[in-house]
């Protein structure tokens, strides 16, 4: 398997493609250490495995963070049935809050590899995990990516895995309520900003390919009167609008898609986040189409789901939109160190190559060409309003449907 590993990633490169992903992108990465040696106990087999939690704890995904940690704790006490053992090894967990600055989070990442740490995992910010994969492939670190949904993570190197979904799952989820793409009108409402723009190219990258004909709709980002903006999307007559908004002006623009007859004329989708952002809907929310990732109940109650739900709530915690990842991040760590090594980093990325097993979401498989972490998807409708508003379930689609391409070796 060690020449699989390294024939599959020698000649890789990170896809420069930029998907859905809140926030923006910060380049500039410091070379890394060397790796440390784990410590041994005197028999070598009780030694604890170090794992570092580098994710935002602090900063505008904070709140993202504290769900992704939840349901890891969660995770860890579910995959090694409560002993906190893996293989007979004490996991040792160590978080360190990068608050979703990249040079923060490598300086942290350095550190805990110069201490022996052979495990890395966290990252709610795609621009943090696009600076953490080269460092575990530099330092043969097993590295497991959290919430972050760049696509270019998937693919980068023998040593990185991703514990959630990707924004090509979102937006191939997205196509499956527009059913059959081939000659339909797409309109994407979004701010004229790299946030916006990234999301234009990637509906033209996914439904355009398809078959879709893909337009945008930019508004300033600035802009606080909508209305127009709303009205340009009505007269294109779209028979899909998939609208990726960030900010405070979210409320006003789906006052305005309201008011201009846009939810009644066309499908309108968007992503469905945490459930803080369930009131931002107001009256238009029924009127709306979610793809989602995931939200307590969406994977149908599964046994492992009510685990999770479970372990967060007697824990104190609340189950949200980035449970999933947290708690998967443990079951593949788990595996990685019971089905691998311990203490050999080839040997726990060789372990989770191919795997299939039963996640909170259902039934998932890390591909062993790319590591991409295939997993259903959710579409939903919010019942409700305000703080009454609660997502329902309209469909559960397969990993198989929404299975993004595999990521090539360049050249």
């Amino acid at each position: 398997m060690r020449s699989h590993l390294t024939d599959t990633f020698r000649s890789r490169s990170v896809r420069a493609l930029t998907l859905i992903a809140v926030g923006a992108l910060v380049a500039g990465c410091s070379s890394a250490g060397t790796a440390g040696t784990a410590t041994a106990g005197s028999d070598g087999k009780s030694a604890p495995v170090k794992v570092g939690l580098v994710y935002s704890r602090s900063g505008l995904l904070a709140a993202y963070g504290k769900q992704y940690a939840e349901g890891f704790k969660a995770g860890l006490a579910y995959a090694t049935h409560g002993t906190n053992k893996a293989g007979g090894h004490p996991v040792q967990v160590t978080e360190e809050d990068d608050a979703g600055d990249p040079a923060r989070a490598v300086a942290a990442a350095k550190t805990l590899v110069g201490k022996g740490y052979r495990i890395l995992a966290g990252t709610t910010d795609s621009g943090v995990a696009l600076q953490m994969a080269p460092l575990a492939a530099q330092n043969k670190v097993l590295y497991v990516s959290g919430p972050a949904a760049t696509d270019a993570v998937t693919g980068s190197n023998a040593y990185t895995f991703r514990s959630g979904r990707q924004s090509y799952q979102d937006i191939l989820t997205a196509g499956a309520l527009l059913g059959d793409a081939k000659g339909k009108k797409v309109t994407v409402l979004t701010q004229n900003s790299a946030f916006g723009q990234a999301n234009v190219a990637a509906v033209k990258a996914v439904l355009g390919a398809k078959g879709a004909h893909v337009r945008s709709v930019l508004a300033p980002p600035s802009a606080t009167d909508l209305t127009p903006f709303a009205h340009q999307t009505r007269a294109g007559d779209p028979d899909l609008v998939f609208v990726a908004w960030a900010g405070t002006t979210a409320p006003a623009l789906w006052t305005a898609l309201n008011q201009q007859g846009v939810l009644d004329a066309s499908k309108v989708v968007t992503g469905l986040a945490g459930t803080a952002s369930y009131p931002v809907f107001g009256a238009a929310g029924s009127k709306v189409a979610f793809l989602a990732h995931y939200f307590p109940g969406a994977g149908g109650g599964n046994p492992v789901e009510k685990a999770m739900l479970d372990g967060i709530t007697k824990a104190g915690g609340t189950p949200d939109l980035f449970s999933p990842d947290g708690f998967t991040a443990a079951q593949m760590i788990v595996h990685a160190i019971e089905s691998g090594s311990a203490t050999d980093s080839t040997a726990m990325a060789e372990a989770l190559e191919g795997w299939t097993f039963d996640g909170p979401k259902g039934k998932e498989r890390i591909r062993a060409e790319d590591h991409a972490l295939l997993q259903p998807m959710f579409t939903a409708k919010l019942d409700g309003s305000g703080s009454a508003a609660r997502p329902e379930l309209t469909d559960s689609i397969p990993m198989t449907a929404v299975a993004p391409p595999a990521a090539k070796p360049a050249g």
